[in-house]
């Protein structure tokens, strides 16, 4: 039998995938229809949106777009309306904003009729952990895209990954980045630096997109050689000046400090017996003129006896009031330390009188690194969703940030980026959805985690397939959208389950923060940088009392939280460890012991990572080969793991319970002396 050259194309163009290597992120566009844009106004954002909507109009042929700007006091900065092919906003990066979202509603198949968007956030931020040399603290794909080998030179590779890290920011919302990291360097502050971020600003300029800088606190003893960084200096505050004139003689546009100081060994206010609102309001005044802000970091604790959990709230709650206007306060989503599930942090909706922003963390620090498939969108949504009860019922951490309850003029939300210099820049192919989340739920922090995944999956992998007739699409929704969505709403709860069930957290090995390690706590270490610290695991139970009778965190949540979270019979038992130091014979709401359902927990998560594998396995004709083994492969590593922290951490808390792991569950695999003595088995 012949096959001619003519039935091979044929063949070839009705196969479901092109090849990708994920670089396009969700940006793919494939066969565009032309479209006519008509414009009374041009800047470098409008000629921007005009020519994103070129390459992407998935319209009818020729139709016609106009771009509108107008006073519309209904809408904000950013905000826009699309009514019959017209989009209408107060600013270029409002038109900009309303583009994408009419071509990300083309692609996904959804209704474009007589929509009106407000941004949740003023600000919408990347914080970019990047160092000078091109390292990137927690950073897992790769290298710095900003920063190499402390070289201040540009190349043109530069300037192209620049504008394309840009172009995907812009498409969900985000319209600002921090370029360093929060354990700042001087160098970033001295001329030959400020060159460069000056070359990676006009990347971003045309997208909307605001450029930022970390500072370090002692920067004017360190490069002013001044005797003292002293806030209140007279010396200090005119070097502080002089070099934020600088700056925006530089950077005319420049956003202004993010600034972490007096925590975890880095320098600040509290060196020269000034309080943090000292601190920030110096350096508020210096960037005011300019219109400048400053994100001012929560996140501070020292050696001492207090609970680690309380320290955040008892050093800002009685500067509440005292920062100036142009200060926010950025606060982790929980009180300890991005953990796979933290109550929220009580500073939230409890300061009422300065603006406070939420910081999320993108790269996943504690949850598997670039290798296991975590979509952490639930996990903000339950943040965002939370409620505070600081002016009643319905005062959820979104509102009491958003300015819908305290009515702030400044707004902003923060992400810890997990963008690197790997091909598909997160490191995991399904890293990409953390970051479109963020920006998604930046923008509109209502939107459902579900909503988000449908948007990602379909921009992702339907938009890079060659796909003929409503049969086909019909096939592609049922065969692959439906099973990997639900497997991307299910892999946070899975990680927390075979990791830190039950309010358990921070039982990382010391071996960055990856695999398990409860059993970690050498001498001579901070206690609150040990495990044994928060698990306090012993014949008695395991938990850290937070109670009235313990350390009392529970207070610093308003009613009727505090008395929720006190009592273990009403505390939620996804939490009840982090509160309460619980006996192991404990009877939980389902009528087993915490032994017993701890060890339920860990046995589900590793079914649930197995199950995830073979949803992969089955999707396979629908993803091009690349990706599909690279995720393949992840999945492998992921089920693994799963097993080790199942293992490791049941083995470990067996001792002290003295009770058997219930024998219609799996057995383990691995010896606990192996995995101790042997810590490559955790990454």
């Amino acid at each position: 039998m012949k096959i001619s050259y003519l039935s091979i194309l044929f063949m070839l163009l009705n196969t479901f995938t092109f090849a990708q290597d994920g670089h396009d992120l969700w940006l793919y566009r494939y066969n565009p229809n032309p479209v006519k844009i008509l414009s009374s106004h041009h800047s470098v954002i409008l000629a921007t949106a005009k020519q994103e909507l070129t390459q992407g109009w998935k319209g009818n042929p020729n139709a016609t777009v106009k771009f509108v700007l107008k006073k519309d006091k209904s809408l904000a900065a950013d905000g826009f309306t699309i009514n019959s092919n017209v989009i209408t906003a107060n600013t270029d990066k409002g038109i900009l904003y309303g583009v994408f979202d009419l071509l990300r509603r083309q692609n996904t198949g959804e209704t474009i009729s007589d929509i009106k968007e407000n941004p949740s956030y003023q600000v919408r931020i990347l914080n970019h952990w990047d160092n000078p040399d091109g390292s990137v603290e927690r950073g897992y794909a790769g290298n710095s895209i900003f920063w190499r080998n402390n070289d201040v030179n540009v190349t043109e590779n530069d300037l192209k990954l620049w504008k394309e890290y840009a172009r995907a920011n812009a498409s969900i919302g985000i319209n600002a980045a921090v370029l360093n990291n929060v354990n700042a360097s001087p160098l970033i502050l001295t001329p030959e630096y400020l060159q460069r971020v000056k070359a990676i600003a006009a990347q971003l300029r045309p997208y909307g997109i605001k450029t930022y800088l970390s500072v370090k606190f002692s920067s004017p003893a360190l490069l002013g050689k001044l005797k003292t960084s002293d806030p209140l200096n007279p010396e200090v505050i005119r070097w502080w000046n002089e070099k934020v004139k600088k700056i925006y003689t530089v950077i005319p546009d420049f956003g202004g400090f993010l600034v972490k100081a007096s925590s975890e060994g880095q320098p600040g206010p509290q060196d020269f017996g000034r309080t943090h609102a000292d601190g920030a309001n110096m350096l508020a005044d210096a960037v005011k003129p300019y219109g400048g802000i400053i994100m001012w970091r929560a996140f501070v604790y020292s050696p001492h006896d207090m609970d680690r959990a309380k320290q955040a709230y008892n050093e800002f709650m009685p500067l509440d009031g005292k920062f100036r206007s142009n200060v926010i306060v950025q606060v982790k989503n929980g009180p300890i330390d991005f953990q796979p599930r933290e109550p929220f942090s009580p500073l939230f909706g409890a300061m009422k009188k300065n603006a406070v922003m939420p910081e999320f963390q993108i790269t996943q620090e504690y949850l598997g690194h670039s290798v296991y498939l975590v979509y952490l969108s639930t996990m903000w949504e339950e943040c965002l969703k939370a409620d505070t009860y600081q002016a009643g019922k319905g005062s959820t951490v979104a509102k009491v940030t958003d300015g819908s309850v305290f009515k702030q003029a400044l707004t902003a939300i923060a992400g810890v980026s997990n963008i690197g210099l790997d091909t598909n820049w997160t490191g995991h192919q399904f890293g990409q959805a953390n970051w479109y989340a963020f920006g998604r739920l930046a923008w509109n922090n209502n939107l459902s985690s579900e909503q988000i995944a449908d948007e990602w999956l379909k921009l992702t992998f339907y938009n890079s397939l060659s796909i003929a007739g409503k049969e086909k699409k019909q096939e592609w929704e049922s065969k692959f959208l439906a099973p990997v969505k639900q497997m991307m709403m299910d892999s946070r709860e899975a990680a927390v389950n075979y990791m830190t069930p039950l309010g358990l957290h921070h039982i990382m090995a010391a071996n960055e923060h990856y695999g398990p390690g409860p059993w970690w706590g050498p001498k001579g270490v901070r206690a609150d940088w040990t495990p044994l610290y928060y698990h306090k695991a012993g014949e008695d139970g395991v938990g850290f009392d937070r109670t009235h009778k313990g350390s009392d965190a529970v207070s610093q949540y308003h009613e009727p939280l505090a008395g929720q979270y006190n009592d273990p019979k009403t505390c939620p038992e996804e939490l009840l460890l982090w509160f309460h130091h619980i006996p192991w014979n404990y009877q939980m709401k389902s009528g087993k012991t915490l032994w017993n359902e701890l060890c339920l927990h860990y046995d589900k998560g590793v079914s649930q990572v197995r199950n995830f594998q073979k949803v992969w396995d089955e999707v396979e004709p629908y993803v091009d080969q690349t990706r599909f083994t690279e995720v393949q492969r992840k999945l492998r590593k992921q089920a693994t793991n799963a097993i080790l922290w199942k293992d490791a951490c049941l083995l470990y808390f067996q001792k002290f319970s003295h009770m058997p792991i219930p024998y219609d569950l799996e057995r383990p695999v691995n010896n606990l002396d192996e995995i101790i003595a042997n810590d490559k088995y955790s990454k």
